[in-house]
């Protein structure tokens, strides 16, 4: 039998969701549902400063908890 990875957050809830998504931050598994998509910038340029921000970013997943941590005026 294979023991599949359930969402955190829904088993905080009661609930038994599997999990689609880690968290990029904490690991934290992810349903559909609690999984936050996060695109980070990707800067393209040279040191000592980038010359541009690319327009499409590199997607990444969140709880919502570090959400609230990372992203500024996410929890506002």
């Amino acid at each position: 039998m294979i023991a599949m990875l359930k969402c955190y957050e829904c088993a905080e809830n009661g609930a038994n969701e599997e999990a689609v998504a880690v968290c990029i931050t904490c690991g934290m598994g992810l349903c559909m549902e609690h999984a936050i998509r996060y695109d980070l910038s990707i800067w393209e340029g040279g040191y000592p400063a980038p010359v541009k921000i690319l327009k499409k970013g590199l997607p990444r997943f969140l709880c919502s908890y570090c959400r609230d941590t990372i992203i500024p005026g996410a929890c506002e």
